[in-house]
């Protein structure tokens, strides 16, 4: 069973969202350049990730974060 936190099965899907539009990317183009980082998300999966539908693994968090540039402290402000 998943733990959930304000009924969502992550916190983070909604800052994604944000920051992959802000950078004008499809979710297949972030798909693409996630790949070049070894992390494969499909676009389907970034959907239900970034509706809070779906758990983000920490090496996927990694990769996201790098991609989207989310610096520690977006992160941190989305959990507080």
């Amino acid at each position: 069973m998943m733990k959930k936190y304000e009924n969502k099965t992550n916190v983070i899907g909604e800052l994604i969202k944000k920051k992959r539009e802000e950078k004008g990317l499809s979710k297949a183009a972030l798909s693409r350049k996630l790949e070049l980082h070894a992390v494969y998300i499909s676009p389907t999966a970034l959907n239900k990730m970034e509706t809070n539908r779906m758990i983000i693994k920490d090496f996927e968090l990694i990769g996201l974060t790098k991609v989207l540039q989310i610096d520690y402290a977006d992160l941190q402000n989305t959990i507080e």
